[in-house]
């Protein structure tokens, strides 16, 4: 493996941590006795082709810096490949690094565990999503969830996750349920009634909300969260237990385990990773061991 390493950086994640974030890093890598590249890129298309071509042209790892929109377009570019992915995690949700066990919110830390794993080979193989060219690591959400998400991103004036809780709130006032076609493993599509349709390789999303609880990282399989048809004062007793996965246990709350699914429903987004993806119809397939992540502690969800 080579000693030359590519930092690829959000400058803007987390209100601005993301370049402070890229110097500990950075300096933990060094300190290690790797050389560091640091790819920025003019916008997310720019940065995406010099970190896929830093990948084509043989570094070493490409180590992401930011949130979970960061280490979605790291995805872009190393899933399928032998390039090891490093995480090092300051953005406002980051349920990616959540869902692995890593550092949070401590960019040297993550250097150093990052550095630690080249050195001593400790990569973990993942699973990722794939929807077209598309890949996703932790949550494709379509239905309140993604209406929720859309909202939450525009609240450019507070973070974390009590901007989603703001959304959810906001989304009550106009909240019906979607009629979804669904088709589970290449079986025949059924209708059905639901608040929404989470499908989860990872098992958080919004910055920690256990949509998927249960989901495993490394099985080869989703675990698709429904939401069924439910009242208004229903959804408001169920989802809050999100944050804690108990939400799983509700009637109203049905979960399957599946290597692909197809969803159609009009008018709905769907995001992947708190990316926007493309409106439904799309069909999700898990890639088992897509991409190796550096130190990766876990792939359990907890």
């Amino acid at each position: 493996m080579t000693s030359e390493i590519t930092l690829f950086v959000n400058p803007t994640a987390g209100r601005g941590r993301g370049a402070h974030a890229a110097q500990p890093a950075a300096s933990a890598l060094r300190d290690a006795g790797f050389s560091v590249r640091t790819v920025l890129g003019e916008d997310a298309d720019d940065a995406l082709r010099r970190a896929r071509e830093a990948v084509a042209a043989g570094t070493g790892a490409l180590i992401a810096v930011g949130g979970d929109g960061m280490m979605s377009l790291a995805l872009q570019a190393v899933a399928g490949t032998l390039t090891p992915l490093g995480v090092v995690a300051v953005g406002t949700g980051n349920d990616f690094a959540r869902a692995l066990g890593m550092p949070i919110r401590d960019p040297a830390a993550a250097g150093r565990l990052a550095a630690e794993a080249l050195k001593g080979g400790a990569l973990r193989a993942i699973d990722l999503g794939r929807v077209g060219e598309r890949w996703f690591g932790s949550v494709l959400a379509s239905g309140f969830d993604s209406r929720v998400n859309d909202r939450g991103n525009r609240m450019r004036w507070v973070g974390g996750r009590f901007k989603y809780d703001l959304a959810i709130l906001a989304e009550l006032a106009a909240f019906k349920p979607i009629t979804y076609r669904m088709s589970l493993d290449g079986g025949p599509f059924r209708e059905i009634e639901a608040t929404l349709i989470a499908v989860g390789n990872g098992s958080t999303y919004g910055g920690g909300m256990r949509i998927c609880a249960d989901a495993v990282m490394d099985d080869g399989l989703f675990d698709v969260t429904v939401v069924g048809d439910c009242s208004r004062a229903t959804l408001l007793k169920v989802f809050p237990k999100v944050y804690k996965g108990t939400h799983l246990g509700h009637p109203v709350v049905t979960v399957h385990r599946v290597s692909s699914i197809a969803l159609e429903a009009v008018g709905v987004t769907a995001y992947a990773d708190g990316e926007p993806l493309g409106a439904l119809p799309l069909t999700a397939t898990c890639v088992p061991g897509a991409v190796r992540v550096l130190g990766a502690r876990s792939t359990t969800g907890d």
